[in-house]
Formats: structure tokens, C-alpha cells, sequence
């Protein structure tokens, strides 16, 4: 199926009637994150640009989310509101219940940092800081003492998939796909309701890819609530389910064909 971008289009390997309406299982929870008509508007002197249109969209806990699109297209916008990092300009957003208009930036502050895990295409990891060091950050505000923290950095880093040889090393002394697994594991150190990557393979190669996207479907096995933000049709493929953004509107969800996952190829 090709679906098209103004003067480019992406090929989407699965076909029309696999498109499936945006609704919930019956008996399914309450969603952790709804969307419900957002938009978000910047504007720069006159000139007003829609980035988000009529964007409604949920996350339900245990889920595996792709959220695909070229550059451009709206995902990354889509994925600060999901994530508490913007405000729309109309529409409302809802994270775990909570109305996110009626609340203040600390406390959206404070949703970010115990609710969220976020993992970055440029990893994000502080080279002046041993790999433990960046993994324990985020445990550092809560007041864990320093013990149970370093049991849970090795924890996380395993779950990662991460070797805890790494810990005492530098995060350049280690290779991209090591950097991504150390990124993940500092992401759900502090046991968020749901991860967030944006483009986590948009700088390994193939085979690095490949395990970070093994790694997150490991943790969604473990119960992790995640969402993938991509271009690639092989990475949206692993996951459970593709939401397609075209022009800052979600355009449809799709379920993913397997055959040509990442994960299944040579």
C-alpha cells in the first residue's frame, strides 16, 4: 500500500483492509494517555503552521505502539504531546486520568519525571558521567538512598540487555547499540507507566538496530507500556500496532505485517 506525501511517499508494506478503527477491546482499561482533538499551531509573525490537526489517538497499558511518518509529517510534535513536552494549541490531552490543561508546569514536570521514560535517536547520555552515573540520574531527585539506587541501575541495565561490565565505562567508550540499550535502561530505571523513543534506531546500523528493537520487545513482554516513534516500515512492523501521521494528521492505524519486521530479516 502506498500512501503519499505530497511530492514523496512511503510504502507501507500491509495492505488496505488491514487498516483497523482506533477502538478499545471490550473490557480494556482506561487509556494512560487520549489525545481528543489536538491541534497545535506555531506561528511566526503572520504565519501560522499547523502541526498537529484533529489528532485523536490512545495509549493503553501494555501496548506496543509505532507512530510512523516521513520527516515532517507531525510524529514528533505528536509525540511531545504524548510525552507532556508541548500543550496544544486546541483539544485536550489526558495522562493517567488527569486533565494535563488544568495542571501547572511543576507538576507536568513531575508526571514527566516518574511517569515517562524517554529515549532519544542521539541517545542523550553524558559523556563526562560513567554509564552507572547517567543510568541513576533520574533516581537522583526521588531521595533513593544510594544502595537501593545501584541495585536498581543494574536492574534496569540488565533488563536492557545491557552487560554490567559497562557500568564503570564511558558512555563514548562504548558502541551506538550499547549507547541505545544504556539509554533505555536509564528510560525505565525509575519503572515509568510508559516509555516513549523517538527514531531509538535512527543511528545504528542494522544489526544495532536490531537488538534495541529486540530490547523493547523484551520489555513490552515484561509488561512495559511503549511507544516508537519511526520512518522505517521494518521497525514499525515489530510492533503491535502503526499509527500512520501524514501532514499532522493521523491518516490511520494499521496492523503490522510481521514478514517484514526487522526482527525476521537476514
Amino acid at each position: 500500500m502506498v500512501i503519499g506525501y505530497g511530492i514523496s511517499a512511503i510504502i507501507l508494506p500491509w495492505s488496505a483492509h488491514e487498516r483497523v478503527q482506533s477502538l478499545p477491546e471490550i473490557g480494556q482499561s482506561k487509556p494512560i494517555i487520549q489525545l481528543v482533538d489536538v491541534y497545535k499551531e506555531y506561528t511566526a509573525g503572520n504565519i501560522s503552521t499547523a502541526a498537529l490537526k484533529r489528532a485523536s489517538f490512545q495509549v493503553f497499558k501494555g501496548e506496543l505502539i509505532a507512530i510512523m511518518g516521513p520527516s515532517g509529517s507531525g510524529k514528533t510534535t505528536l509525540l511531545n504531546m504524548i510525552g507532556l513536552l508541548d500543550r496544544p494549541t486546541r483539544g485536550s490531552v489526558f495522562f493517567d486520568g488527569l486533565d494535563v490543561s488544568k495542571l501547572d508546569d511543576k507538576t507536568l514536570a513531575n508526571l514527566r519525571n516518574t511517569k515517562l521514560g524517554f529515549v532519544f535517536q542521539t541517545f542523550n547520555l553524558i559523556n563526562r558521567l560513567s554509564v552507572f552515573e547517567n543510568i541513576e540520574l533520574p533516581l537522583i531527585p526521588k531521595g533513593i538512598p544510594r544502595k537501593v539506587r545501584a541495585e536498581m541501575v543494574k536492574e534496569a541495565l540488565a533488563k536492557a540487555g545491557g552487560d554490567e561490565r559497562w557500568l564503570r565505562k564511558k558512555p563514548n567508550q562504548l558502541s551506538g547499540g550499547q549507547q541505545q540499550r544504556v539509554a533505555i535502561a536509564r528510560a525505565i530505571v525509575g519503572k515509568p507507566l510508559v516509555i516513549l523513543a523517538d527514531e531509538p534506531t535512527g543511528n545504528l546500523d542494522r544489526a544495532s538496530a536490531k537488538l534495541v528493537i529486540e530490547t523493547f520487545l523484551s520489555l513490552n513482554k515484561a509488561g512495559h507500556t511503549i511507544v516508537v516513534v519511526t520512518h522505517d516500515p521494518e521497525v514499525a512492523n515489530c510492533m503491535e500496532k502503526i499509527y500512520v501521521i501524514r501532514d499532522g494528521e493521523i491518516v490511520g492505524e494499521f496492523q503490522p505485517n510481521k514478514t517484514e519486521a526487522l526482527i525476521n530479516k537476514t
